[in-house]
């Protein structure tokens, strides 16, 4: 007797997917579902046979990344990330290749797939193989760590690769079913299905500092090797992008929201994101300050430090407005803020609607080029480089005198090297060495110089908005 479970939400029925192909409008990247088979909602029995349906037509386009990160000079050894399943390179640990894994989905018929940055971060070599177990190399065409995404090419000229549909994530309901793809611990085309748990979880955090995010929650089984998999609803449409469990919780897994990734694709694709910035720190809103504040409600981004020459200081934005509205979009907490901004584009004059001390206030802003970003056009360097401080493998130069970053920045970073392993970037800037300020990059270059071989360093690294302390050690 066939099993079957009852539930108001999207029923897929063998007769959708026997209809037209997904199709690629135009000159975008990805490619949609046509109108007509998204329209398809009716209200009844969501069958096993649901399931297995959607897997035999998605899994085709979805795929097992495997690459290689460092030198050949020791021997192999897997170190895993227990937060994104990705194997890391401890501080201090002397250079030797690694291997690690992960998902990906092919987005068009080119050969081109979308996954997780922190899959293919620093790799040397990409490999990708297919559900029919076709293995090509890849490329990595652009990547983002700030919503950790990346965009690879297969590296082919047939143009007839299986597809994946993007949806809109948009649409997404909380109890909905949703199937999760992809390769846990190596074993190939895993299928799993469970409903969302939760939208808009953020301050999951990352290995690179803060991200821009609005997971999405699921009770769908995902494990280490899943990352860059899709997260598919009952249509067979990508509605995510597996990228992180909690490795103390069982059933919690969290995607990126598709519609961020199709923000992104068409900059992804040119090899470089290029974010807006408005020069704001901001600080959650909570119901002790809102009350200090004499605010009726805790929605709105409370800004703790707007930064000196930034567009937001040129607009008079000031410490302890809480804003409210940005461009006409309703501005509920702190962290939806930021993403706001930075995907608006630089150039772009967009309206502030604020709270100063009791009173409703509107200002405009130009937004300006995020400082510091990583980006394609900043990638590590080979070694050999003269002009790199031996030990450390990066180079510094000192900041324009118009400039809105202040210290020293790191104008090269060295491949395998100890600022690498850091996670130091180009574009970064360097505030302090231990407790001395970075004067200039004259005097922080004869700082690490002195540094002896083996011993550690702490400097204090600005990002964007952001700084932190980050420990160096010194190498031959």
């Amino acid at each position: 007797m066939m099993l079957s479970w009852t539930y108001s939400t999207l029923i897929l029925l063998w007769n959708l997917f026997s209809a037209a192909p997904a199709h690629q409008a135009g000159d975008r990247l990805w490619t949609e579902l046509p109108a007509a088979e998204k329209k398809v909602e009716v209200k009844g029995t969501v069958e096993l046979a649901t399931f297995a349906n959607l897997a035999e037509k998605v899994s085709p386009a979805v795929v097992h990344i495997m690459v290689k990160v460092g030198s050949a000079r020791g021997p192999g050894h897997q170190n895993v990330d227990p937060f994104f399943g990705f194997p890391m390179m401890p501080w201090g640990a002397p250079e030797r290749q690694k291997e690690g894994q992960g998902t990906g989905m092919i987005i068009n018929a080119d050969g081109h797939i979308l996954t997780n940055n922190h899959v293919v971060e620093n790799a040397s070599e990409i490999r990708v193989r297919l559900k029919d177990d076709r293995e090509f190399s890849a490329t990595l065409v652009g990547a983002d760590e700030r919503t950790d995404l990346a965009l690879l090419k297969l590296d082919s000229d047939l143009n007839n690769f299986p597809v994946v549909a993007l949806g809109d994530s948009e649409e997404l309901r909380i109890g909905e079913w949703v199937v999760a793809i992809g390769n846990p611990f190596g074993l190939d085309h895993t299928v799993t299905a469970g409903i969302v748990s939760a939208k808009g979880r953020r301050d999951l955090g990352g290995r690179q500092g803060p991200m821009y995010a609005d997971f999405i929650q699921t009770d769908a089984s995902i494990n280490p090797g899943n990352s860059g998999g899709p997260l598919l609803n009952m249509r067979g449409e990508v509605i995510g992008i597996n990228t992180a469990i909690i490795a103390s919780g069982q059933g919690i897994g969290f995607a990126i929201p598709v519609n961020m990734a199709k923000k992104l694709l068409p900059q992804l694709a040119k090899g470089k994101v290029e974010r807006s910035y408005l020069g704001v720190s901001l600080q959650r809103l909570d119901a002790k300050i809102a009350k200090a504040l004499k605010l009726k409600e805790t929605k709105g981004a409370l800004v703790a430090e707007v930064l000196p020459g930034s567009p937001a200081e040129k607009a008079g934005v000031e410490t302890g407005d809480v804003i409210t509205r940005f461009d006409g979009q309703p501005v509920s907490s702190s962290a939806e803020l930021p993403w706001m901004v930075a995907s608006k584009g630089s150039g772009s004059k967009v309206q502030l609607e604020l709270i100063r001390d009791g009173k409703f206030l509107k200002l405009k802003a130009t937004l300006e080029p995020m400082p510091g970003e990583r980006n394609a056009a900043t990638e590590p360097t080979e070694s050999g480089d003269k002009s790199l401080i031996q030990g450390f493998g990066l180079a510094l130069t000192d900041a324009p005198g118009n400039s809105r970053l202040k210290g020293v920045l790191v104008s090269k970073v060295e491949r395998g090297s100890a600022a690498e392993r850091a996670g130091i970037r180009t574009g970064d800037a360097l505030l302090k060495v231990g407790s001395l300020v970075a004067k200039n990059s004259s005097y922080v270059t004869s700082l690490l110089k002195e540094v002896p071989k083996g011993e550690p360093v702490s400097l204090l690294v600005k990002r964007g908005d952001y700084a932190e302390w980050v420990v160096m050690e010194k190498g031959k």
